[in-house]
């Protein structure tokens, strides 16, 4: 179902997904990766759905206005497609204004009878792996367990980096990243430990033997084991938290 969140900053579009039979069932919000909402995306949320959550999947780039999909094939390959997508959709899509909607999608996943009180799970891909952490650490009181799937820049020098954010975390943190990822090298994998470990943070970080966007399944480095074993960890993660 496709709704829309009344946010700070406009009208955001969102889609939900509610499992058959009766709830209420435990709530998770998705943050899509950096291509975009696609049925690639869709299939996230419509799989969790059917393991049991209640799902909201927004659209973090909603400030861009309407937009097509781009092809994850001309994403990976031509330049000219990754610098439109970085300026005309990624630079408005900052960490500091998504957590600024991120209130508003919590409070939709709150209001609704058929979501299960106390905290809910994010998972997040790509840019939204990093979304998912800085979530935890931005709302610890609402969000009881994180996932991150091959996200980038989760412990850089920048003052908004998530790995900051770590003292503040509550939830139960599992990040996967790729054993090839420029955006999540082996040098900060070991800062964001660190970080976790300083702050007594109960997480668990693993690389898989795949490349960067391994888990959708229209990217050219779609890694099918790589995507079941990421199924995997994440409803064992939201069955044990949620």
């Amino acid at each position: 179902m496709k709704i829309s969140i009344e946010t700070g900053e406009g009208a955001c579009p969102a889609y939900v997904y509610r499992p058959d039979g009766n709830g209420p069932w435990p709530g998770v919000l998705v943050f899509m990766d950096g291509i975009g909402i696609r049925p690639a995306m869709l299939e996230i949320g419509e799989r969790l759905a059917t393991n049991g959550f209640f799902v909201l999947l927004p659209d973090l780039y909603y400030r861009s206005g309407p937009y097509q999909p781009m092809d994850p094939h001309k994403v990976f390959s031509d330049p000219e497609q990754r610098k439109v997508l970085m300026e005309k959709f990624m630079g408005l899509a900052t960490p500091a204004k998504v957590m600024s909607d991120t209130k508003f999608f919590l409070d939709y996943l709150g209001g609704q009878r058929d979501v299960k009180k106390g905290g809910i799970g994010t998972t997040g891909y790509c840019m939204g792996g990093l979304m998912s952490l800085t979530a935890a650490g931005t709302y610890p009181d609402r969000v009881a367990a994180a996932a991150s799937y091959h996200g980038g820049r989760l412990a850089t020098d920048a003052p908004d980096s998530p790995h900051r954010l770590a003292p503040k975390m509550k939830a139960r943190i599992y990040v996967a990243g790729a054993i090839e990822d420029q955006s999540f090298p082996d040098d900060m994998k070991a800062r964001l430990e660190q970080a976790l470990t300083d702050a007594g943070v109960d997480h668990k970080i693993e690389t898989y033997p795949a490349k960067h966007g391994w888990v959708l399944r229209d990217t050219p480095v779609y890694d099918a084991a790589a995507a079941e074993r990421h199924w995997n960890t994440l409803l064992a993660l939201f069955g044990g938290m949620l």
